[in-house]
């Protein structure tokens, strides 16, 4: 028996992950093929499919084509789309969507999240996307345009009029509150009559009720019995028993929750607008000797965009004209910016995947002090930066466990509970007891059944911290990784802007044999002076720092050599700071075994080295390094 494994995204490009369905069909169909024994995911969590076959019965060419035409098979038949969407109120309104669009001849999967993204998978044998669309616009959901997909509008602040903008709910529990206070504060207060209090109650009550209500006359209208219209009966069974105060708490933190799980979601929704912003708007398109603006969306693979010093690349491409440092942090993390030179022969084609680092661009990443011109290679909607907002709306789709369990239990628990308190208003038939305290049993039971913690906990704190992390650079995906931060026993970091300040410093100045350290440094910042570059500007401002008004001489001519340093003349010679490649393509002989061992030393530290050279010696070794932020060790100390 023999083994291969194949990329599940080569097989199935449209699925957002190993755990959707048309894994499990590949698979299944997979396994029924004579020759192959058996196939699974990879136990190495790197999304490829592992197929073990008999040699003697299929070869490893004919196992790879079977899998690649049941890809495309599976593929074309089960669609998936990912839609922006306007109208979802919270988080058991977007359940009640999923089930209803669940029961739509074809639509195999729907997944709504609070924040107005819906998941769909649908079978095209049974049905077609414009079936699948109308649906989706018939359960009462608007379906926004591509363009206009970052709106922060909420959907909610055009409904149930609320007349005092998308925070109307919100002020509505704030003055139940209020009232409820003031109402509790003068049952306490001596000689005032018992009706002042009560009205207050009452007010609180229908500030409160208001939203509640509304949303259980929705559900009923559908035949369905949801955690609103319970709390509704809970209050009144209060009201009923003549605890106005115990009612109108009941609706006062019910709508609290309510009201600040929609803020969560908006709160979710801007994040995931501030992602999609990160990519301009528009790009400088060449069109031979003039210049274009256009919106990203025109553009074409094998168009050419100009980028001007300090502005943001448009498009995922190659580099065709211009030198330049890139901040790419943006999009992989990377604090310290990136070398950028343009390809040798810009008429060749490329895979923006195998291109080398220095040539390659990406939307949303922003440009340093020179122009850049860039060729396209992946339209705006494949983009890099595309495909990272699609990966945070997917992973709003995705329920924790817990949600799962909560969503499950709610829909069982709010009937239990009606049919629990309708049998105990009947106990006076069976014990000796007045109808009066039957009643009373019934609706204490009905008030401490009111599952406030139920309904509006679980949904919010999962939106709230998926959306917190993602605006503050920490991309979660989905609720089940939410949970399980609470298990991890090791976290590892990449430490460049994590752990560090982003900004390198200066860090050591190494001069050889008997020349001065300051001397060193003076043709270091001399130089430096004349280049654009991040680690240029820290060795100019640290060096300007430790000579304390020393004179510099001046340099000139600076030239960049790509990957490898700058050169400058100085005094009449030329000077050399860079790497090891540089001086070993200038002296045609290794770096000095005492140079490269301190070079090593540095390094291994964290340090970016660089030898200075002029008049055919080493100088010495400057270094900078992107240094600890303050509260790092405290943090890594807490985190233990």
């Amino acid at each position: 028996m023999q083994k291969t494994k194949i990329s599940i995204p080569i097989l199935l490009p449209q699925i957002p992950d190993i755990k959707d369905r048309c894994v499990t069909r590949i698979i299944d169909q997979l396994q029924s093929r004579p020759g192959i024994i058996k196939v699974h995911v990879s136990d190495d969590n790197s999304a490829k499919l592992c197929i073990h076959y008999n040699p003697d019965s299929i070869t490893l060419k004919e196992v790879e084509a079977i899998a690649k035409i049941n890809g495309a098979e599976i593929t074309q038949r089960y669609r998936h789309k990912l839609l922006d969407v306007k109208g979802i109120r919270h988080q058991r309104h977007a359940r009640n969507i999923e089930e209803q669009l669940r029961k739509v001849k074809g639509i195999l999967e729907a997944s709504v999240s609070a924040t107005g993204v819906l998941r769909l998978e649908w079978d095209t044998e049974l049905t077609n996307e414009a079936t699948v669309l109308k649906a989706v616009r018939n359960s009462g959901l608007h379906i926004l345009e591509k363009e206009k997909s970052h709106e922060k509008e909420s959907g909610h602040a055009h409904e149930h009029g609320n007349f005092l903008g998308e925070n109307t709910e919100l002020y509505f529990a704030i003055g139940s509150g209020i009232f409820w206070l003031s109402g509790l504060l003068l049952s306490f207060t001596d000689n005032v009559p018992e009706i002042y209090p009560v009205v207050l109650f009452v007010i609180s009550f229908i500030l409160g009720g208001y939203f509640t209500l509304i949303e259980a006359i929705e559900t009923i209208r559908k035949g369905k019995f949801e955690i609103d219209f319970l709390m509704l009966v809970a209050a009144g069974g209060a009201a009923a028993l003549g605890k106005w105060e115990e009612g109108a708490l009941l609706l006062f933190l019910f709508s609290l929750g309510h009201s600040l799980e929609h803020y969560a979601m908006g709160k979710a929704r801007k994040s995931i607008a501030a992602l999609s912003e990160l990519a301009p708007s528009t790009a400088l398109l060449k069109k031979g000797d003039t210049q274009i603006e256009v919106p990203i969306e025109e553009l074409k693979i094998g168009d050419v965009i100009i980028v001007k010093p300090n502005t943001k690349i448009a498009a995922d491409g190659v580099i065709v004209s211009g030198k330049s440092a890139v901040d790419q942090s943006p999009i992989t993390g990377e604090s310290m910016p990136v070398n950028k030179t343009a390809v040798q022969h810009p008429d060749d084609s490329f895979s923006l995947d195998k291109l080398p680092s220095e040539n390659r661009a990406f939307s949303g990443t922003i440009n340093g002090n020179a122009v850049l011109e860039v060729k396209v290679l992946k339209e705006a909607k494949d983009s890099t930066l595309a495909r990272l907002v699609e990966m945070v709306k997917e992973a709003e789709t995705q329920k924790s466990p817990t949600q799962q369990l909560t969503d499950k239990f709610e829909r069982y628990f709010v009937p239990a509970v009606l049919i629990l308190v309708t049998l105990l208003l009947f106990a006076f038939l069976v014990i000796d007891e007045p109808f009066k305290d039957s009643f009373y049993r019934a609706m204490a039971v009905l008030v401490a059944a009111s599952p406030c913690a139920l309904a509006i906990s679980t949904p919010s704190a999962v939106l709230s911290g998926v959306a917190r992390a993602a605006k503050m650079g920490v991309l979660i995906k989905g609720g089940r990784p939410l949970e399980d931060l609470g298990t991890l026993q090791a976290v590892a970091f990449d430490k460049t802007g994590t752990l560090t300040e982003g900004k390198p410093k200066l860090t050591h100045i190494i001069p050889f044999g008997n020349y001065p350290e300051k001397e060193l440094l003076k043709t270091a910042v001399a130089v430096e002076k004349l280049s654009d570059h991040p680690l240029a500007a820290a060795i100019v401002s640290e060096g300007i720092k430790k000579l304390n008004k020393t004179q510099i001489p001046k340099a000139r001519n600076l030239e960049a050599l790509t990957a490898r340093g700058v050169k400058a003349e100085l005094n009449g010679e030329d000077v050399y700071i860079g790497n090891r490649r540089l001086f070993e393509e200038l002296t045609n002989n290794p770096v000095p075994d005492e140079i490269d061992a301190q070079m090593k030393k540095l390094e291994s530290e964290g340090n970016t080295a660089m030898i200075v050279y002029q008049k055919d010696a080493y100088l010495g070794i400057i270094s900078v390094m992107d240094v600890a932020r303050p509260d790092a060790k405290s943090t890594l100390t807490a985190l233990k």
